[in-house]
């Protein structure tokens, strides 16, 4: 395993994470909008999908900083998790993890998840979950997590046009 250093977030490194955001998504996103319906991802994303990531992005930097944990790898941001605790569930959630293009398949998001893990346990939780979409563009992720030991719940989730 390559010697990654975990930090907190500080607001200094916002532009980092919100550039890393898109570098990370870039990828993502050329494969969803060729498997998601059209009118669901004009929907979602009227202004595109790389403002409206880097927006939510943002937004937790802000509302969440203490929940957000970044990879460095030699001073280099390589990737973030951010995770929340769910104590009527006795549940943790990663609720966001990336990891640069060009620093995947070194496990990296294993390390955050591995930290997302301890910290979820250290808070009490019996269970952590994470969730992404079952697109094309999601299938490396999907893989990520069941080689980190998550079971798949199926759900379903149905969108119609109007």
């Amino acid at each position: 395993m390559i010697n990654i250093e975990i930090l907190p977030y500080a607001a200094a490194h916002k532009d980092a994470v919100l550039a890393l955001t898109v570098d990370a998504w870039t990828p993502v996103f050329s494969k969803t909008q060729k498997d998601v319906p059209r009118f669901v991802l004009e929907a979602f994303y009227p202004n595109g999908w790389q403002l409206r990531q880097t927006s939510e992005v943002d937004d937790l930097l802000q509302s969440e900083p203490e929940n957000i944990w970044l990879a460095f790898l030699k001073n280099t941001l390589v990737g973030f998790v951010g995770l929340r605790l769910h104590p009527d569930d006795q549940m943790g959630e990663i609720y966001i993890i990336a990891v640069s293009p060009s620093h995947q398949r070194m496990g990296i998001s294993t390390v955050l998840m591995k930290h997302a893990e301890d910290m979820i346990r250290a808070a009490g939780a019996k269970m952590m979950m994470v969730e992404t979409i079952g697109d094309s563009g999601h299938e490396r992720a999907r893989r990520a997590y069941e080689a980190f030991g998550f079971e798949r719940w199926p759900v379903a989730r149905y969108f119609k046009e109007l």
